[in-house]
């Protein structure tokens, strides 16, 4: 038996090292050039005071946030990253392990919803704002879960979806190609050029290091405008479809 959820997608924005513009990610997603291994984007529109706290992770999160709402506000926000602070959160197990003491500050920034928090602040917006992880497939729960605020009457949410690859001491846990990335959609009620999510019970497939991370290939299906995509993982089979 698979269910499915269905929405439009009324505004886009995606950043990620070597790739700011739209043309940048068109030639990314017909293969033409790659992902750079480091950088962060200038995410200017955020006040400096709160700029400073934010990683890179945290930045590239929040300028497609900012880049994708621009002045509205009031809309309720799913931020989705598989890993988040990972690179944070290891560097303060290591300094556990030294007996060393914990910034706090660096404590609340290592949890999955500082992004939100930070983004509320800047902006003074008390929207709505969800973060959450599902494995392999958390861009479908990012989805699934917009969806569900869309059924339940919001004439629009945000979906951020970002993730950087894990720090070397997690090397062994890798099953995919991660790179560093974040995009955002601003998801509205099914209308013109719905894109429709379905899935079933399905046996995972084996992990594929090479093969590009969820976030990835969800975004090149739909900067390609192809007209179908499937993930199997998670004991889930994800179809992604459009309208023609």
């Amino acid at each position: 038996m698979s269910s499915e959820v269905s929405f439009s997608i009324g505004a886009h924005a995606a950043w990620a090292p070597g790739l700011e513009s739209p043309a940048a990610w068109q030639a990314w997603a017909k293969g033409a050039v790659e992902i750079a291994s480091a950088g962060e984007p200038p995410l200017k529109a955020m006040p400096a005071m709160l700029r400073r706290r934010a990683g890179t992770l945290a930045k590239m999160a929040l300028e497609v946030a900012y880049r994708c709402l621009d002045e509205r506000r009031d809309v309720p926000i799913v931020f989705c990253s598989r890993h988040g602070e990972a690179e944070r959160s290891a560097t303060m197990l290591a300094d556990l392990a030294k007996d060393q003491p914990l910034s706090p500050t660096s404590f609340a920034l290592s949890v999955h919803n500082a992004v939100g928090g930070l983004f509320s602040m800047a902006r003074r917006d008390r929207a709505n704002h969800i973060a959450m992880a599902a494995g392999q497939s958390s861009v479908e729960h990012g989805v699934i879960e917009a969806c569900g605020l869309l059924a339940d009457g919001e004439p629009a949410v945000l979906l951020v979806v970002y993730d950087c690859p894990l720090p070397a001491v997690y090397r062994s846990f890798h099953d995919c190609h991660e790179q560093p990335f974040a995009w955002a959609w601003l998801m509205e009620p099914a209308a013109a050029n719905r894109i429709t999510l379905a899935w079933a019970a399905a046996e995972s497939a084996p992990a594929d290091a090479s093969a590009l991370s969820g976030g990835l290939a969800v975004l090149r299906f739909y900067l390609l405008g192809d007209s179908r995509t499937e993930r199997v993982c998670d004991g889930r089979r994800w179809l992604w479809s459009r309208d023609a």
